[in-house]
């Protein structure tokens, strides 16, 4: 690692040089750098604009999941099923799932040796439970701060080794030339200027591309990069797909598992006042008990089940969308249970008196089963006991990403991108998966770039034209803008706000496709002239400004995604492309209607790319599962010739290999 100054864009800046830039302080960001020590790789460094800012250190639901390979005693499992059941959801490569699954029990393990409290039975066995998508009950939790449990104990392995972090730097500019990842321009947003970074490899770790939507369960803190590699040319898959669900507003959080199981009330309120509980209207109370306990393990909203328990979500928006309020009410039991819990479906029953909650009103039932879930709202102000609870239906996961290999790289060699950053989910996925994903795909990244020959830097003199090239509409372009907010003042943060309602209003759950063409065609305007546009009034909004440009690139390739989507795939996923000439949706709802799921596309992926004549999306079939030759001794002879490439492969240092 080296750090001096150089002249580039005209003014002096910062130079560091290194091998590995990790970029991001959630969990799989902290895992990628702990395994590239681990690995031998250590000349290493993470940055990030905010250690404590991100997803997985900030949100989370009543049970947050991880889905992982089945350890429980009776649980008949193995690699080859859970990734045929994660391919089979759609839309992911085959060799992506069996790598995910592969790496599964060895990354939970991991999590559970660096002290994430993951419950195990008096045998240590590690039970499970089901989730959606879920055919076993691969599905563990630590609790609804899962992931933040995760993300502290991979931060103290990282401290503990002493890997270098620079904090309140944010990447802006990946450079890349020659098909090769060679470096970035990062803001150091404390001091306001710009430092360059040299580099042979680059993992990108920014989460999901929280920004995108107003309607959001991501934290207000999180905005994710995704359009720092798109902008650098790598493709694209699946950024049509989301997951979109219930979640409160106030406090942005995830209103699944337990919430719903208690049987809430569901209630709507008109600007007078007027209150209605709107889902037994609607359905039935016996309907509405039914399909709001299904909704604890079937949270995200799927087209495919918009006559069961999707219809909660397709309700909810409804009301919204008619000028009213809706909330989760644990106050007073909803109808339907005015006689008793005879009313109910005999799976809500079962599992309400096995949980020892067959009684009393949801916040009773609530305090029961999980008390930690009250705690959390009550921490945040809100007295569930007291108040109700303002819900919508909102942006949660992004499902797609940038595209990688099963070893996480892009197209553009040398650039890695693990996480929620990255495509690897499919359509349809299992409940959880995410956190595994992002665990199996740091130490898959890590792996690769141990075991690659060794390289040489791109000459200084090389790296600095290159970074010239890239990085002077950056820096110019944020001069200019300041120089326009001086005179005008600051409109960043209304451009920012305005294109996230028209995402939520036209490009979510409920997709027009030709508004989606509409704003397409708007945002294609604004990015052509960004830094004419845009104006800021001080050089700390400089973060601000560029996130924006981030923001905008990313919601431009999601926009060309949905587009090609809704022409050629229809209504899947997490979506609902309406149509007057479609079919109908609900019977309930007679005048909305929307095209059907097109069947020979269900397993495709769509690869989204950034061209010099904009972005161009295009279907692709899925690579299929590999069969890999499972004979031992051809997997041992393949093991130890990989081992051979890594920087600290064999036994620990003066141990010898014959004495094992």
């Amino acid at each position: 690692m080296e750090e001096k100054q150089v002249s580039c864009c005209g003014r002096d800046m910062a130079l560091i040089t290194l091998d590995t830039a990790v970029v991001g302080s959630g969990c799989a960001g902290f895992n990628a750098a702990d395994w590239l020590w681990d690995l031998g790789v250590r000349d290493i460094g993470i940055f990030t604009d905010g250690i404590l800012r991100g997803t997985s250190r900030n949100t989370g639901s009543d049970k947050q999941t991880y889905y992982k390979l089945s350890l429980a005693a009776g649980e008949a499992d193995s690699v080859a099923q859970m990734a045929a059941d994660l391919f089979a959801g759609g839309g992911m490569d085959g060799d992506v799932a069996l790598a995910q699954a592969a790496g599964s029990v060895r990354s939970f393990m991991k999590l559970v040796n660096l002290g994430v409290p993951f419950p195990a039975d008096a045998y240590g066995a590690y039970v499970g439970y089901k989730t959606d998508h879920d055919p076993r009950q691969r599905a563990t939790s630590a609790g609804p701060l899962t992931s933040r449990y995760m993300t502290e104990a991979l931060e103290a392995s990282v401290k503990r080794k002493g890997i270098r972090i620079w904090d309140g730097m944010q990447a802006v500019r990946l450079f890349a030339g020659g098909g090769k990842l060679r470096g970035m321009l990062c803001l150091d947003t404390a001091q306001a200027k710009f430092v360059l970074v040299r580099c042979k490899h680059l993992i990108l770790a920014t989460g999901g591309p929280a920004g995108v939507y107003a309607d959001s369960v991501y934290p207000e803190s999180q905005a994710g990069g995704s359009g720092l590699a798109i902008e650098a040319g790598a493709a694209c898959a699946n950024v049509q797909e989301w997951q979109y669900g219930l979640a409160s507003l106030s406090f942005r959080w995830n209103v699944s598992g337990t919430y719903q199981q208690v049987l809430p009330r569901y209630i709507s309120v008109d600007g007078a006042g007027r209150e209605r509980e709107f889902l037994a209207e609607a359905l039935s109370p016996a309907k509405a008990l039914e399909l709001t306990f299904l909704k604890g393990y079937q949270w995200p909203f799927d087209a495919g089940k918009v006559a069961g328990s999707s219809l909660v979500d397709l309700l909810v928006y409804r009301e919204r969308q008619a000028g009213r309020r809706v909330f989760l009410d644990y106050r007073a039991n909803p109808r339907g249970l005015e006689g008793g819990f005879e009313a109910t479906p005999a799976e809500a029953r079962d599992y309400l008196e096995r949980s020892g909650a067959l009684f009393g009103t949801p916040y009773q039932r609530l305090e029961q089963m999980n008390p930690g879930a009250i705690a959390l709202y009550k921490s945040h102000g809100i007295d569930l006991a007291r108040e109700s609870l303002e819900i919508g239906v909102c942006a949660q996961h992004h499902n797609g990403g940038i595209a990688v290999d099963c070893h996480w790289e892009t197209d553009i060699a040398g650039l890695f991108v693990v996480g929620e950053a990255a495509g690897t989910f499919g359509v349809r996925r299992p409940g959880g998966t995410a956190l595994n994903a992002g665990q199996v795909g740091a130490l898959r990244a890590a792996e690769c770039i141990a075991e690659r020959e060794a390289e040489a830097f791109l000459e200084e003199e090389a790296f600095l034209r290159l970074a010239d090239e890239k990085a002077r509409p950056v820096v110019e372009g944020c001069a200019a803008c300041l120089k326009a907010g001086r005179k005008a003042g600051s409109n960043v943060r209304d451009f920012r706000e305005k294109y996230q309602r028209e995402m939520s209003r036209y490009a979510a759950q409920f997709r027009y496709p030709e508004e989606i063409a509409r704003l397409r065609r708007e945002l294609e305007g604004q990015r052509a002239g960004f830094f004419r546009q845009a104006a800021i009034s001080g050089p700390e909004e400089f973060g601000y400004l560029l996130r924006n440009y981030d923001i905008l690139v990313t919601q431009l390739a999601i926009l060309s995604a949905m587009e090609t989507s809704c022409a050629a795939a229809g209504s899947r996923g997490s979506a609902l492309v309406l149509d007057g000439e479609g079919v109908p949706v609900w019977e309930g709802l007679p005048g909305l209607r929307c095209r059907p799921e097109a069947p020979e596309r269900a397993g495709d992926i769509l690869e989204t790319r950034l061209t010099a004549d904009g972005f161009r999306s295009a279907f692709r079939p899925a690579r299929p599962l590999p069969h890999p030759d499972d004979w031992f001794e051809n997997v041992w002879r393949d093991y130890r010739a990989r081992m051979e490439k890594r920087p600290s492969s064999g036994p620990a240092a003066g141990q010898d290999a014959e004495s094992i």
